[in-house]
């Protein structure tokens, strides 16, 4: 077969795979829309709507412990529940010691949850009660299928789980009442754009929303009560990622680029991550699953307040966040070098552009 053949060949293979990729997304736009329609308004009685609190509340900031604390970790033994179909890892529902109820996974996202989590925990924005739990057993499992592959049949065992809360208490809103980047409370808020920061911060390329129901919204609202009981207690909607499970490896715009829980690949597109500041904008490095809702537009006032927030975190405390996710000692340094070195360059890029004259004073 000559050249000019070859090429041809691979010019329609090229535009037949381009045609296939637009009509499957075109066809995922339109079954999200309906899906959405025929969901209907948000059941939501809350009055009062948040993406952020202030993380120097907490004091002093346990990021090992993470959302709920370490008093809050579940405590075995675990009793089996139920098995979950959905989800593109091994999933089942257990009761432990204390009479709650924890939605357990493994696979290769496990590490990455546990530790995103924290980070946002530390950074002030809402995330699930997530802990990483090494070994254990979880009793009466029985007719397991996708999760037969993780819980021994004889004694029960397991390893390497992640472990998340779920709170009857809470009014969970995901999928089609979730909410998406371009469609929030918060649009134009510092608060939103810290937020994308952090998932830059954390090369989470998994960014799906509401808009991406067909395939599953990574969004979610949780509408608690705050207040406890009390007659003047409010119902609270606060807006946040249910999973971090593409974080903390290459960030990209696809499947041949992009990974997760990759300290080496995670370490190497550090460099990459701010890369220049243009008419008052901070330009990164970042792509994802939709990199122009995430890397375009950050004003440099966002990210200074950002950065605020985040350089109070100490290396110490990345550390331990990372050792309660189940990082092993090389991953803990190259992690926590890489995590600084983004955080140093979110400073410079503030620093550098104060005029001198506010820089002395």
């Amino acid at each position: 077969m000559s050249l000019s053949a070859v090429v041809w060949y691979g010019l329609i293979t090229a535009a037949i795979v381009l045609a296939a990729l637009t009509t499957l997304h075109v066809v995922w736009r339109g079954v999200g829309l309906y899906r959405i329609r025929r969901a209907g308004p948000r059941p939501l009685r809350a009055s009062h709507h948040r993406l952020w609190r202030d993380p120097a509340a907490d004091d002093p900031l346990d990021l090992a412990g993470g959302p709920g604390g370490r008093a809050g970790a579940p405590v075995s033994p675990f009793t089996f529940l139920e098995e979950h179909a959905t989800g593109s890892q091994p999933c089942v529902s257990v009761r432990d010691a204390r009479g709650r109820r924890w939605r357990v996974k493994w696979g290769h996202e496990v590490n990455a949850e546990a530790f995103a989590v924290r980070l946002a925990f530390g950074c002030g924005y809402f995330a699930e009660v997530t802990h990483f739990v090494p070994a254990g057993t979880i009793q009466k499992a029985s007719g397991l299928r996708r999760a037969s592959a993780c819980i021994d049949s004889d004694s029960g065992r397991f390893a390497d789980a992640r472990f998340e809360l779920d709170d009857p208490a809470v009014n969970k809103l995901f999928e089609e009442h979730s909410w998406a980047w371009n469609d929030n409370p918060f649009v134009g808020t510092r608060e939103l754009s810290g937020l994308k920061i952090l998932v830059m911060l954390l090369s989470n390329w998994d960014t799906k929303d509401r808009r991406d129901v067909a395939r599953g919204s990574n969004t979610a609202i949780f509408e608690v009560r705050t207040g406890g009981r009390r007659p003047w207690g409010r119902h609270e909607a606060q807006y946040l990622i249910t999973d971090w499970g593409g974080a903390m490896g290459k960030w990209g715009a696809n499947l041949a680029t992009r990974g997760r829980w990759d300290a080496e690949g995670f370490t190497a597109q550090t460099p990459q991550f701010v890369t220049g500041v243009r008419d008052g904008i901070v330009e990164f490095g970042y792509a994802g699953q939709r990199t122009a809702d995430i890397a375009r537009d950050i004003p440099l006032e966002h990210v200074r307040w950002f950065h605020e927030i985040v350089s109070r975190l100490q290396r110490a405390q990345i550390v331990a966040a990372l050792a309660a996710s189940g990082a092993s000692a090389d991953e803990q340094s190259l992690f926590a070098d890489a995590l600084i070195a983004r955080i140093n360059q979110l400073g410079n890029a503030a620093i550098e552009t104060v005029p001198a004259e506010r820089r002395a004073g």
